[in-house]
């Protein structure tokens, strides 16, 4: 998506922001993402700020307004939401901004665990019955058989994005970002959502499966239902690939057909 930068945006807009975090001393656009029309990091002297907003038109506004909505209940996990507006045909929130670099999903990578663990303690976290956050088994209906859907169905709290851009690592510190699709679901779907961008980075399918392995849901979970879900998904990124001729979204389809091909072989 093109980007807007600090000082392409009208008055009104940096006004309504500056309303809110104070003068702003420096503002850099953000070149990692790909969903938002406005990522920028403002410097205001007392504090860093980090601002998205798509215009109020976009059919994507809504998962901000499903970031906005979950915000609250992942705090320990994720970057503060300070605040939440429309101005000017802008829908935007504002964070506080957390320090880190993006995750190395490769293998052997040190950052890895980390990951893992963010998922892990997710899955701990508690959260309402939220209006703006899908099911599963409805976000998922269209690939999966309808008689497997309830499989699907569960109370944890799933993030389901884990490009390596959604994650932060701070030192000791991991920080999921990004929230635009938070699900209500059984919780083996995030390890699974996980394998896919690790065989995308370059895992074979069972060095991703043994990087998710730590994570009670995996072995909690029987291997037809994984297989069932791992069926779903293949089905989810060769319909995104097919609608827009993007590489990495061939590459993700082609990553889920691997997966796909190793569970069908060893279970």
């Amino acid at each position: 998506m093109q980007r807007t930068d600090w000082e392409h945006l009208s008055t009104s807009v940096r006004t309504a922001i500056e309303a809110r975090t104070g003068p702003v001393h420096t503002a850099r656009t953000a070149t990692a993402g790909k969903n938002s029309a406005i990522a920028a990091l403002l410097d205001t002297g007392a504090s860093r700020i980090f601002v998205k907003g798509l215009r109020t038109e976009d059919p994507r506004a809504v998962a901000q307004r499903r970031e906005a909505a979950v915000s609250p209940y992942v705090s320990p996990l994720s970057p503060q939401l300070l605040w939440h507006t429309e101005v000017d045909g802008w829908n935007l929130l504002g964070f506080r901004a957390a320090a880190g670099r993006h995750a190395d999903y490769s293998p052997e990578s040190a950052d890895l665990p980390k990951v893992v663990d963010v998922m892990r303690r997710l899955a701990l976290l508690w959260c309402p019955d939220l209006p703006q956050l899908k099911r599963a088994e409805k976000r998922w209906a269209d690939y999966i058989d309808p008689a497997d859907l309830p499989l699907l169905h569960g109370d944890t709290l799933l993030h389901t994005d884990y490009a390596p851009d959604n994650i932060l690592i701070d030192g000791p510190n991991t920080w999921l970002i990004d929230w635009a699709w938070p699900t209500f679901g059984a919780a083996f779907i995030d390890p699974c959502c996980l394998i896919v961008r690790l065989i995308f980075a370059g895992h074979t399918p069972a060095q991703a499966e043994s990087c998710v392995a730590p994570t009670a849901s995996w072995h909690n979970t029987p291997a037809h239902t994984i297989n069932i879900f791992a069926a779903g998904l293949t089905k989810m990124w060769t319909e995104i690939a097919d609608a827009e001729p993007n590489p990495w979204k061939h590459q993700m389809a082609t990553a889920a057909r691997s997966w796909l091909s190793h569970r069908q072989a060893v279970t």
